[in-house]
């Protein structure tokens, strides 16, 4: 039901009618590589690489390839700025709320809604890895990931979850980031959720949890030899939430801190809370 990485390219192809996500895709601080062989950007792992919980987990506690992506992915930013950077897509200079924003000024794209992930990295310069991803159709309000957009955070900090898979990278970083495979980010991290019209987004704060920051810094340090795949889900908790789904997924591969788009240090305001899923209802 949702296009994926390889439908939307096609479709920035279609020079009469580019998909609003194509300048998103291709135009971040990081840009859209080779699956296997690229350096310095971003691929769309295939979602059965990540083990997420079957049907009968609750039974058997049995996992499965999780398939296909609920969301599509609209490309990743890697940015710098002298704070911390909160709720980047209330800003105006936000290229992906920008890109949509057009759309709908010219009368498309009027029910589609981005989900991202803002993992805000501390240091004497502030670095946020966000990740995009979009759909054309409303969140079912009945759905898990309904319930957890719509939820409060207490919900929300109980059933956000990271999965990662370290493709490529020194044995240390497998070693250590290894042990953290799977992690509760909302009960491990101190997580801050912006609501917008047509967008939800997750800033993660990296520098609240001295565990996850030394594991970053660690990483970091082995950056252009690594490639990871992160994949975000709403954990389910109960049999009629099961099988979980990956919201979306990212390959970051062996990226250069040097990549980094410089962006202005004030920040945007908070986005007001709404009541909807989609930014413009017809």
């Amino acid at each position: 039901m949702h296009p994926n990485l390889a439908a939307i390219a096609a479709m920035s192809r279609t020079a009469s009618s580019a998909h609003w996500t194509s300048d998103a895709v291709h135009g971040g601080s990081l840009r859209p590589v080779d699956l296997d062989s690229g350096t310095n950007g971003w691929a769309s792992p295939p979602g059965d690489l990540f083990l997420l919980r079957s049907r009968n987990f609750f039974t058997k506690r049995q996992k499965s390839p999780a398939g296909d992506y609920l969301l599509a992915p609209a490309g990743m930013d890697w940015l710098k700025s002298q704070s911390k950077l909160d709720n980047v897509l209330a800003r105006p200079d936000n290229r992906v709320s920008q890109a949509l924003r057009q759309a709908q000024a010219e009368g498309k794209a009027r029910k589609s809604f981005i989900f991202a992930v803002n993992l805000q990295v501390p240091g004497k310069e502030h670095h946020s890895a966000v990740f995009y991803f979009f759909t054309d159709e409303p969140v079912p309000s009945g759905s898990l990931l309904g319930r957890f957009i719509e939820g409060d955070d207490a919900f929300r900090n109980q059933r956000f979850k990271l999965v990662n898979r370290i493709v490529k990278g020194p044995w240390i970083v497998k070693k250590t980031v290894g042990n953290y495979s799977a992690c509760l980010l909302g009960k491990a991290l101190t997580c801050n959720y912006h609501r917008g019209p047509n967008y939800f987004e997750i800033d993660v704060d990296i520098g609240s949890s001295a565990i996850a920051n030394a594991i970053l810094r660690l990483a970091l340090g082995y950056v252009t030899s690594v490639t990871i795949d992160m994949g975000f889900v709403v954990e389910a908790l109960a049999e009629e939430e099961l099988p979980e789904r990956l919201i979306g997924a990212i390959r970051v591969c062996q990226m250069e801190m040097s990549a980094a788009t410089v962006v202005d240090a004030p920040n945007a305001p908070r986005g007001n809370k709404v009541n909807h899923l989609s930014g413009n209802d017809e």
